[in-house]
Formats: structure tokens, C-alpha cells, sequence
């Protein structure tokens, strides 16, 4: 079923056997001569190819976007704004060729995939209504006949670095709201979903057109790492937004840092939920197993551990156990499956080494994990969801698994369980299952999660985009999408206009001439 339309799907989309790789959002670069190549997960089979950007590539489309960003800038921001409501108009023409390519080429269910086209549509809606909100604050000077305000200005081109997982959507939330402040965006997407991209980059590119943007306001650079330590580097890019695991991150806030520029990261996660005496079972399972199983485990907001009230122990360990045993693992844009592939075999490679790993620091199987053989699994990419009971400590469970590979734990005390919750390295996202009102504020409190989201009866998986979302420690810190996360796109600037006939100085100095 995976191969039913991948064809027409290509055709719609503009997509053809092999594809430029490179876009300075009019025009296509011409083909390099290397190649990446893309094999669907769902079936192993080869999609289609994307040449690469070479280092002359690059610097034509960074000189591309400096001559846009001095255009662009000066558009009135809701002018700007109409523009990114157009492309979510076309995105919701594409929604379900982008969203089947979406499913084809990552892996994730075709309900995520349309999901995600849903993320970017909802993001661009959301920019349309910020690009009339871009503002500051007023303040009173101490100063006779004085005004002092703050207002922000677009910082320039903004690179962005984006991951397999989330191919598309995490690029609109940075993009559109880089737009609509004024900057351009050169983006550098994933080596392992490299036509989702290119997608993209059509349909933004024909809504661009149509409204005279500038070229070099939506540009794409396809390649390997090399691309996105060229942009981690460049003093021209003052601002590199990085999603992708924590090691990536390191290294690029080391780089971006190193030249005083600013970095947006968007890293790991090991997200917990806790499972107090008064929750409810029925949301504890849903929460659980489609945040431990949703995307195969390959979200970072993925749920990775389940800290247990030891009066409940033994029964959400049957029921998630039961539950396990009905999920469905198979081709993804199957509606009646649970579970799709990994993205690689790469990443098969690391779950097996993980299961290994959970077993031989004492680990105990709950539910065994494997990869599965036979008719309708040829990509060799599809794997069985695990479940261990485990201890915090462990140095598997202090570690990202990007696979279905979920850790159970008890606790006896909320403090206890809040601590085993912030005993990682990692930042991102938690919950608590509980209809306790004091252990809900405890946990959001100020002594509770360290997280950047934390959450009650709703899993730890997913977020919308009304809110800021990202995390503490080795997530990175960085924020998208809502709530005043735009403000990371723009420089702050400090205004004192003085409308009176005398000069008077700060704090009452005297200077007189």
C-alpha cells in the first residue's frame, strides 16, 4: 500500500526522479553532480535523488539572502504576513500529497503526516495574526519631557538546521515567524528527508513569485554536515535555530557562540511521566503508549520513562503490557497500523545495541522488543516497542534512545518521583498523572519539573502551537513557535527621545558649558 500513489504524489508535489537540490526561492541551482539519495523506510525502496550544494553553492545563496534581507526588511510587517497566510493557504491545497510524502519518506502514520502539514497551516495562521502584534513596551524616563521606548528589528539571514523526524513542521515554525519579522531564512534540512524539503521550498516558491518577493528570502541548501557547519560558522548568519540530537547541538553552539552570534537549540529528550495513587488508568494508558510508541520513539518529546506509584505498580504494568499487545507494526499509511519503521537501519542498529544494553545493567524485560521479520517488514526497519523495568541511574536509561523503548520505575513519595523525573541530563518535556490538585501545583511549581514543559493528565508527547516549546539543561534552552517566541528572530532596541528645549542628564549629573 505504501508505493499506492508515490508516483502522483511526486508529480503533485513537482518532484521528479532526481531533483535540484539547491533553491535561492525563484530559481534552482544546477545539478551538482553528488547526489543524496532517499529510500523510504516503509519499503526500502529508492524515491528519488537530490544533488547537493557545493562550497560555491553556498556563498551565492548567502549573497542570495544578504540582497533579500535589505528588500525584505523594509515591507510593512502585516504585507509580510499576508504573504506567509498564502502559503498556508497553498499548504492547505497540498495537505495530503505533502502529508503521504511526509508518512513515505520518514516513516511516521499518515495520520502524523497530514498532522504535520496541519503544524505548519496552524503556525502560519499564527504568524498572520503576530504580524500585526510585533511590539514593545513604553516606559517613563526620569528625565523632564522625555519618552523612552523598546522596539525590535529583524536581525538578517537566519539559518535553520532541521531534523528527520519532523521534517516539515519545524522548519515552518522557525521560517514563518522569521518571515514575518522581517529576516530571510536559508535552511538545511535533513540528509534523510531531503524531498519533504524540496516540497516545501516549490510550493513557498510559486506563493513568492506571485507576490514579488525578493529573491533570497526562502533559500534551501541540501548536503551533509558540511552544510550546516558552513552556516554554524558564518559571522553572516546571526542567528542558526539547530534541531537534532544533543551532540549536533554542542557542536554548533560551540561554533555559533565562538563568533558571538546567537543559536536556537532544539535538542534531546528524556521525558518522563508520573503516575501518582489518584490517577486515572485510562488516560495513564493512552498518554503512555502513544507517547513511548508514537513515530516509533522517534520524537524528542517521545515518552521515555514511567516513574509508578508502588501501590500501582503491578496494574499499569498489566495494562500497558495488554495494550503493547494489540499495537500493530506495519506500513504507515495504513490506517489500521500503530506503529510504522525506524528511519534507517542506522537507527535499528541503535535500538538493538540499547536493548542490549538495558539487560546487561541489570535491566528487566516486560515486554521483549526485536526486530520484525517476514512479508511486508523488506526495509528491515521495523521494530518491536520494548518495555523494561529499570532504575534511574542506569547509564541507557540517562541516555536519548531515538526508538519505542520505554524504562518502568517505582516511587514512593511525589518528592521522590520529582526528583528520579530532573535525575537526567536532559530538559524537554514531562507530565503527572494525578487528580490531586496539591500534586499538580507541587509539579509545576518552582520545586517540581525542571522542564520546559510540563504537563498534567496529557502525555509528554506532541505540543501546540500557541506555546513556546523547547527545554532546559541539554535541550538546549531554546524556544518556537508561540506564545513571545518570535522575539529570538529580532534584535532588542532601547529609544529615549527627549521633545523639550534642554538637556537634561540621567540620575541628575550636572555638566553645564
Amino acid at each position: 500500500m505504501a508505493t499506492f500513489k508515490i508516483d502522483s504524489v511526486l508529480k503533485k508535489l513537482q518532484l521528479q526522479a532526481v531533483n535540484p537540490g539547491v533553491s535561492s526561492g525563484r530559481s534552482w541551482f544546477k545539478d551538482s553532480g553528488k547526489y543524496l539519495s532517499s529510500f523510504s523506510p516503509v519499503d526500502g525502496k529508492l524515491i528519488a535523488k537530490v544533488s547537493v550544494a557545493s562550497a560555491k553553492d553556498y556563498e551565492k545563496i548567502i549573497d542570495f539572502a544578504q540582497s533579500a534581507f535589505h528588500i525584505w526588511r523594509s515591507v510593512p510587517a502585516p504585507k509580510r504576513g499576508e504573504v506567509v497566510r498564502q502559503i498556508g493557504d497553498a499548504l492547505r491545497q497540498q495537505k495530503e500529497a505533502l502529508g503521504q510524502l511526509v508518512s513515505y519518506e520518514m516513516g511516521k502514520s499518515l495520520e502524523e503526516g497530514l498532522g504535520e502539514v496541519q503544524e505548519m497551516i496552524d503556525i502560519a495562521d499564527f504568524a498572520v495574526g503576530l504580524s500585526r502584534q510585533l511590539h514593545g513596551l513604553t516606559m517613563h524616563s526620569e528625565r523632564f519631557k522625555h519618552r523612552m521606548y523598546e522596539q525590535y528589528h529583524p536581525l538578517g539571514v537566519v539559518g535553520v538546521i532541521s531534523a528527520f523526524n519532523f521534517p516539515v513542521a519545524v522548519w515552518s515554525w522557525n521560517a514563518f515567524l522569521a518571515w514575518i519579522c522581517g529576516d530571510v531564512c536559508v535552511w538545511k534540512p535533513s540528509e534523510k528527508t531531503p524531498l519533504c524539503a524540496l516540497a516545501c521550498q516549490h510550493i513557498v516558491n510559486e506563493v513568492f513569485k506571485r507576490n514579488a518577493v525578493p529573491e533570497g528570502v526562502s533559500c534551501i541548501v541540501n548536503g551533509d554536515h558540511t552544510i550546516g557547519e558552513l552556516l554554524s560558522h558564518d559571522v553572516r548568519v546571526p542567528l542558526v535555530s539547530a534541531t537534532g540530537s544533543t551532540r549536533m547541538g554542542k557542536k554548533v553552539g560551540a561554533a555559533v557562540g565562538a563568533r558571538l552570534g546567537r543559536s536556537l537549540l532544539e535538542l534531546g529528550g528524556n521525558n518522563a511521566i508520573i503516575i501518582t495513587p489518584t490517577a486515572d488508568l485510562n488516560i495513564v494508558t493512552i498518554g503512555a503508549v502513544f507517547g513511548a510508541v508514537g513515530t516509533c520513539g522517534q520524537r524528542c518529546t517521545s515518552t521515555r520513562r514511567l516513574i509508578i506509584h508502588e501501590s500501582l505498580y503491578d496494574a499499569v504494568k498489566k495494562k500497558l503490557s495488554k495494550a503493547y499487545a494489540q499495537l500493530r507494526i506495519g506500513d504507515p499509511l495504513d490506517r489500521n497500523n500503530h506503529v510504522g519503521p525506524l528511519i534507517d537501519e542506522a537507527a535499528v542498529a541503535q535500538y538493538l545495541s540499547a536493548l542490549e544494553q538495558a539487560l546487561q545493567q541489570g535491566g528487566k524485560t516486560v515486554v521483549a522488543g526485536g526486530v520484525m521479520k517476514g512479508k511486508g517488514y523488506a526495509s528491515g526497519c521495523y521494530v518491536k516497542p520494548a518495555i523494561f523495568e529499570a532504575k534511574n541511574e542506569m547509564e541507557i536509561v540517562q541516555h536519548e534512545t531515538f526508538a519505542p523503548i520505554l524504562y518502568l520505575m517505582k516511587y514512593k513519595t511525589l518528592e521522590e518521583a520529582i526528583a528520579l523525573q530532573n535525575g537526567v541530563p536532559q530538559g524537554l518535556s514531562s507530565s503527572i498523572m494525578t487528580t490531586n490538585l496539591r500534586e499538580a501545583e507541587l509539579f509545576l511549581s518552582q520545586e517540581g519539573s525542571d522542564c520546559g514543559i510540563a504537563n498534567v493528565n496529557i502525555g509528554t508527547s506532541g505540543a501546540e502551537i500557541g506555546g513556546a516549546f523547547g527545554g532546559e539543561k541539554e535541550t538546549g534552552g531554546g524556544r518556537e513557535s508561540g506564545s513571545d517566541a518570535w522575539k529570538v528572530y529580532m534584535r532588542r532596541q532601547t529609544n529615549t527621545i527627549n521633545y523639550g528645549a534642554t538637556l537634561p542628564l540621567a540620575q541628575g549629573i550636572k555638566f553645564d558649558l
